[in-house]
């Protein structure tokens, strides 16, 4: 992951030709229904139901894993799990967590290696996750 390019439009409809991995930031209590993962469902369901199953099994579903799901021929989703819980704690810290956003892309990018894919994504973690887009930029380059 050496160069970041911007682009506008819609995240889930990438038009590169090849390989495409399409990333996303996901909480460690199972929750899935609010920010980005409401564009995911609305084109394919099996991210979805991978992550839940995935939740209720607990095999390692915690803070830095991902989970790869096949939603094409050429697009793979990545479920990063990179948040813990959905709200700030009581100390104001909002749910994102940088260390496990860090350790999430180190394994996305072997495995976009492995699948000769692009990655492609929203400004992750900077949403419901509460996440400052300057951190997650410097993580990714």
């Amino acid at each position: 992951m050496e160069t970041i390019n911007y682009l506008k439009g819609d995240a889930t409809k990438p038009e590169m030709v090849g390989n495409k991995i399409i990333a996303h930031i996901c909480n460690d209590i199972g929750g899935w229904g609010k920010g980005f993962v409401v564009a995911v469902s609305k084109r394919w369901k099996e991210p979805e139901l991978s992550y839940r199953e995935w939740y209720k099994s607990g095999e390692n579903f915690k803070l830095g894993e991902i989970q790869l799901v096949q939603a094409t021929s050429d697009i793979w989703i990545a479920n990063m799990i990179g948040q813990h819980k959905i709200n700030k704690n009581p100390n104001g810290i909002p749910p994102i967590r940088y260390e496990a956003v860090e350790i999430c892309l180190k394994k996305l990018a072997e495995e976009a290696l492995n699948l000769n894919a692009v990655v492609c994504m929203p400004r992750i973690g900077c949403g419901l996750a509460g996440g400052k887009w300057e951190k997650i930029e410097q993580i990714i380059i």
